[in-house]
């Protein structure tokens, strides 16, 4: 059966398409997931740069680990100790010099106020190291520190 151009021009004018609101509707979920999204992503780059500090300070006590183990006998008649509100030693000799140039990577790797310290009773070592955490301006980090006890 044949239609009349009239029937098929009425069957289209009924299909308009989307409507005002329907596009509307559509975009604010578009807009409400993009946000998650984002939202997400901040606290993934946040959880990232944490994990890498921690890392960070692992690394560097193993690092002052290895210098212990290189002068036993110094380290364990506490020679290397040093707390952790103590200044950086200032002597020549090799423990002066690995202390203080362990130190001086905490600042540069974990903030101006990272600090560690070492406290030795004879051939065990207990190794602390503080720092602030880095995070964005909007969210607060605290004061963290790992301890680690070595033998030596």
């Amino acid at each position: 059966m044949k239609q009349s151009g009239n029937q098929i021009g009425a069957a289209a004018a009924g299909q308009g398409g989307f409507s005002m609101v329907e596009v509307l509707v559509a975009a604010v979920v578009l807009s409400i997931g993009m946000l998650g999204l984002a939202g997400l992503q901040m606290r993934t780059v946040r959880n990232n740069q944490s994990a890498l500090e921690r890392a960070v300070a692992v690394v560097e006590t193993h690092t002052i680990a290895d210098a212990l183990r290189a002068d036993r006998i110094n380290a364990s008649n506490g020679v290397f100790d040093i707390t952790l509100g103590a200044a950086d030693p200032t002597g020549t000799t090799f423990a002066a010099n690995v202390v203080r140039d362990w130190r001086t990577n905490l600042r540069t790797e974990l903030g101006a106020n990272a600090t560690g310290a070492v406290d030795c009773n004879g051939n065990s070592c207990l190794i602390t190291i503080r720092w602030e955490e880095h995070t964005s301006a909007v969210l607060t980090g605290g004061t963290l520190s790992v301890q680690t006890t070595v033998q030596i």
